[in-house]
């Protein structure tokens, strides 16, 4: 068996997230009016045209694969959306196109199968990402659809005996209720997420590696080119904004400690990175911003269903032959408060540790679900090359009690 290859991110971007228009369009936010198409294809040419701006020797006709994370592939999320995005976007025709549903590891899973691509020697060059364009489509979108459109769904009737079907903000209080959060424990915790993000993009870090777009709807061109889901409130005056939150209603629970402030933004967003064979890399020229060391995913109780990224976490860290101590960032995916908790806990860190998510996550910025794995990944490797840092592990919970874990190194 010949050796596996080392892969490299060479560069990471994302689009700037816009507010949901689901509560409807016309109060919704800057990408709401857009084609999740249209928004990828940007994304990737954006990715592309940075990549030729370093190496102009750089070859499109080289990349193998485009792999996309995408949860509701459905109108015109749907068709293979990798595909189409790769094509709007200008790729060669020859780069395949593959779309992943992973639930909310769908584009951390579309980072790791183009990873294992280029391990095993299927190309040199590929392109991975994700989108999700939540105003159209929420989650659960495919399934209601089809029954809406009158087709002959046939739902198991065990559905309820597996546990799938429990809301996940529901499982999030069966968390904080078996590991004795308080709400307080969940805001502070809401609050630190914004804080950090606030400051980050204070510092221009997301501007650096955000793309524009500007798209026409009805007339009327828009342009996109900056997160508008964050409050400077949180670091303007900590307190007053800490007690906004503990007066948000609790909608998973009544008289529960699970809110909009300790849970993450329904938004919509894409991403996209850039993986290469080490050697490929070194022979364009190409700095990377690290390595990818090892993956894992794991499987854990539907219900709660949030916690499957700590045994993912365990087995990631021990194939990369790291211990959670190694670790410069530690970028769990923010989907609620409480699992996040319960990771620092069990994989042996502080709570409030300064390596986690040190730009914010997605309560902060939000979790436009498809894409929301490839986001933070590129916010934890440009962080960890900005900072000089040597290691980071990303994890992500997802539904069903799915959960996936990807180490990286400086090189």
């Amino acid at each position: 068996m010949s050796k596996l290859k080392e892969v490299v991110v060479v560069d990471a971007v994302r689009s700037a997230i816009g507010k949901s228009g689901r509560k409807g369009m016309e109060k919704g936010g800057q990408l709401c009016q857009a084609s999740a198409q249209d928004l990828m294809a940007n994304t990737l040419r954006g990715l592309l045209d940075r990549i030729h701006a370093r190496c102009p020797a750089f070859d499109e006709a080289e990349i193998e694969n485009v792999v996309i994370g995408c949860l509701s592939q459905i109108g015109e999320q749907g068709a293979n959306v990798a595909r189409i995005a790769s094509l709007l976007a200008g790729i060669p025709k020859e780069a395949a196109g593959c779309t992943v549903n992973q639930y909310c590891n769908a584009g951390l899973k579309a980072i790791n199968i183009a990873a294992h691509e280029i391990m095993v020697g299927e190309g040199d060059i590929i392109i991975c990402g994700g989108v999700e364009l939540m105003s159209h489509y929420a989650m659960m979108s495919d399934i209601q659809v089809a029954i809406d459109a009158n087709y002959p769904v046939r739902l198991s009737p065990r559905l309820t005996e597996i546990g799938v079907i429990v809301p996940q903000g529901e499982c999030a209080e069966m968390i904080s209720a078996d590991q004795g959060h308080t709400r307080e424990d969940l805001e502070r915790f809401g609050m630190w997420s914004m804080q950090k993000a606030v400051e980050a993009e204070r510092q221009g870090w997301f501007a650096d590696h955000i793309v524009p777009f500007e798209f026409s709807w009805e007339g009327v061109t828009r342009k996109a080119e900056r997160d508008e889901v964050l409050r400077e409130k949180a670091v303007k005056d900590p307190e007053a904004y800490f007690q906004d939150l503990m007066a948000l209603p609790t909608p998973f629970k009544e008289n529960g400690i699970v809110s909009v402030g300790s849970c993450s933004q329904i938004v919509d967003g894409a991403a996209a990175v850039l993986l290469m064979s080490g050697a490929k890399a070194e022979t364009l020229g190409l700095e990377p911003l690290c390595r990818i060391a090892a993956c894992a995913v794991a499987g854990g109780k539907p219900v709660p269903m949030l916690l499957a990224p700590i045994p993912a976490a365990r087995k990631a860290l021990k194939r990369a032959g790291k211990t959670i101590n190694d670790m410069d960032i530690i970028e769990p995916n923010e989907a609620f408060a409480s699992p996040l908790l319960q990771f620092a806990d069990e994989l042996g860190y502080d709570r409030l540790d300064p390596r986690v998510n040190p730009t914010g996550g997605a309560i902060a910025l939000g979790h436009p679900i498809g894409a929301s794995g490839v986001i933070y990944f590129g916010e934890m490797v440009h962080h960890l090359k900005r900072t000089g840092g040597k290691a980071g592990v990303q994890m992500i919970c997802g539904g069903g009690g799915v959960g996936i874990a990807t180490v990286v190194e400086a090189v």
